[in-house]
Formats: structure tokens, C-alpha cells, sequence
């Protein structure tokens, strides 16, 4: 929701979990060189940049199903969609927003590579509180970029155009919409990935299934499919305030319902007055169903940003020369 999600707080659990237990059990931070903290950076920007292009087009569809106009349906499944935008728009169509998200996501995610790599219960609390904050702007305006179409009325022709053209219309405020159910979305999303994570974790290692465990250690595939499973538990159940906060995204964009059709036709007014009552106007005119619209490719794209996330960092980490500075 985020975190994905983008989200406040990494889809990755595997480091974070393992991390946390170091942290626990009286493992001291080693020392900050800077070269070091520099390098550790650099390897988890890349990682979090790789990822979020490698299922740019999964997520792009995620946003385009969660905010479409419901009498306007294009868009009517995870295949169809993609085809759709592929014959719409082509190969760039697939992408757009891409650039907004990873000049939001590189930043976010090099704090949290290097967070997770020092175990550091200090610098954790520091990236919870400022990043998100810092960065959310970004989400919203990539939010809007992402739903253009060639069709669209009206053109944000880039993210810097997006920020200033909000902040002239719209005010400084609303570049923060939608920002709540983002934050209250990081306490359920993130107790789940730690309680499913360690839980499946525990299991493995007690009954030794097919296998799996090796002198009380998981695999590395067996780790990230733990994660995944968590990440998908997570994201499932705070879901619907991920759905919230796009569509609250869109309020007092001008044209916003056109730009939604792609036809010039206005026939779903975004007006909501608040979160509470986004969810409320969402249930009564689209059913229930509409809080989970977009969760096929937004659960389809875990697995692949988890594995290439942290398969990336821990190969650029090696080409950079970075030394894992916590023993097992």
C-alpha cells in the first residue's frame, strides 16, 4: 500500500522478518561508513526501481480497474486488460506512470534495503515516519498520470507538470488525498505479512515438509514464497483502503470522469466528502465487489517484485562489493 505498494512499508517481509529477529536477539549494528551506507543504498534503489518496472504493466491495470467508471467498462479482466491497453495505447501504454512511480519508489526503497541490512530499530522508525510522507505526493500524481489514455480531454503531459498543475488548480492539500486510508492501511498490511511470515516460518521448520528445511534454515525460494504468501495475506485484507485511496486521488481533478471513460462523457461524479464516505458511496452504487476490484493483477505481481527485488539487491550488493556485515 501501500505498498505496492505500494505501500508505506516493503511487500519484502523475508529481510525484514529476519532482520527484526537479529535485532531481537542483541545482534549490534556495525559501524556506518559512509562508502558503505552509500553502497548499500545504491543496491536497494536498484532493486526497488527493477521490481516496480518488471510488473509496471500488472500494476498500471491494478490502478485502471480500481478507479474505472462503472457505466464506461473497459476493462474486465487481468488478460482482456492488458490486451486492451496493449491494442489502445501499445507497448509504452503499458508502462505509463512507470517513470513517477520509480522517482518515488527508488528513494523509498534504498532507505529500506539499507534499514533492513543494518537491523537497526532506529533507522526503521526514521524511514516509517519521513519517507512516505515525503514521497506521497508522488503516489498521488502517479496515480493520476496512470489512468490517461490518448483519449483522455485533458493531458498531464509529465510528473512535474502533474505536481504543478495540481498545486496551481487544486491547492497544496490535495496533493496529500487519499493519504488516511493509506496510513491506516499499513497497521493491518503489516501485522499480517509478520504473523503469516513467522507463523509459516515456525511451521516449516517444526513438521519439515517435502524437504524444505535444511539444519533448522529455509531455502532462499522457500523464504520468498513465505513472503509471498504474506505479502498476498496482507495486501488481501487491506485491500479495499488501497481502492479508497485512488479514488479519493481523483476528487477535483478536472474532467476527472472523462478522463476515467476516455470518452469525453461524465456520467459518475467523483465527489466524496471524506474516507468514510468514499466507502460508503463505492458499496451503495457498485456492490461490495468494487472494494476488491483490481486484486487479480495486483496479487499475480507479488510473487515476481518479491523475487526480483531481492534477487537484484543481493546481486548488485556483490558487484558493488558490499560484504554482508551480519553473520548467520
Amino acid at each position: 500500500m501501500a505498498s505496492e505498494d505500494e505501500s508505506a512499508v516493503s511487500k519484502i517481509v523475508v529481510n525484514l522478518a529476519e532482520e527484526a529477529k537479529l535485532a531481537r536477539e542483541g545482534v549490534k549494528a556495525p559501524g556506518h561508513a559512509i562508502f558503505s551506507i552509500c553502497k548499500s543504498l545504491v543496491a536497494g534503489g536498484v532493486a526497488g526501481g527493477l521490481s516496480r518496472t518488471a510488473v509496471a504493466p500488472l500494476e498500471r491495470l491494478k490502478i485502471l480497474l480500481q478507479v474505472q467508471n462503472p457505466h464506461s467498462i473497459k476493462y474486465n479482466g487481468t488478460i482482456q486488460g492488458l490486451k486492451y491497453i496493449w491494442r489502445s495505447e501499445g507497448f509504452r501504454g503499458l508502462f505509463k506512470g512507470n517513470g513517477t512511480n520509480c522517482a518515488r519508489i527508488v528513494p523509498n526503497s534504498a532507505v529500506k534495503f539499507f534499514s533492513y541490512e543494518e537491523a537497526s530499530r532506529g533507522i526503521l522508525w526514521l524511514y516509517r515516519q519521513q519517507p512516505g510522507n515525503a514521497t506521497y505526493p508522488m503516489d498521488m500524481v502517479r496515480g493520476r498520470l496512470t489512468v490517461q489514455t490518448e483519449k483522455s480531454p485533458y493531458q498531464y503531459r509529465g510528473m512535474f507538470h502533474a505536481l504543478s498543475t495540481v498545486l496551481r488548480e487544486e491547492g497544496p492539500r490535495a496533493l496529500y488525498k487519499g493519504w488516511l486510508p493509506s496510513v491506516i492501511g499499513v497497521v493491518p498490511y503489516v501485522g499480517l505479512n509478520f504473523a503469516v511470515y513467522e507463523s509459516l516460518k515456525d511451521w516449516l521448520i517444526k513438521s519439515r515438509p517435502f524437504g524444505l528445511v535444511q539444519d533448522t534454515e529455509l531455502s532462499v525460494p522457500t523464504r520468498l514464497a513465505c513472503g509471498a504468501a504474506a505479502g498476498t495475506v496482507g495486501q488481501t485484507v487491506a485491500y479495499p483502503l488501497d481502492v479508497i485511496r485512488r479514488r479519493m486521488q481523483m476528487v477535483g481533478w478536472n474532467n476527472a470522469s472523462s478522463v476515467l471513460t476516455g470518452d469525453g462523457r461524465s456520467k459518475a461524479p467523483l465527489e466524496y466528502t471524506g474516507m468514510i464516505d468514499a466507502f460508503r458511496k463505492t458499496v451503495r452504487h457498485e456492490g461490495f465487489g468494487a472494494l476488491y476490484k483490481g486484486l487479480v493483477p495486483n496479487s499475480v505481481k507479488v510473487v515476481p517484485s518479491i523475487a526480483i527485488a531481492f534477487v537484484t539487491y543481493e546481486t548488485v550488493k556483490d558487484i558493488l562489493g558490499v560484504e554482508m556485515r551480519i553473520s548467520d
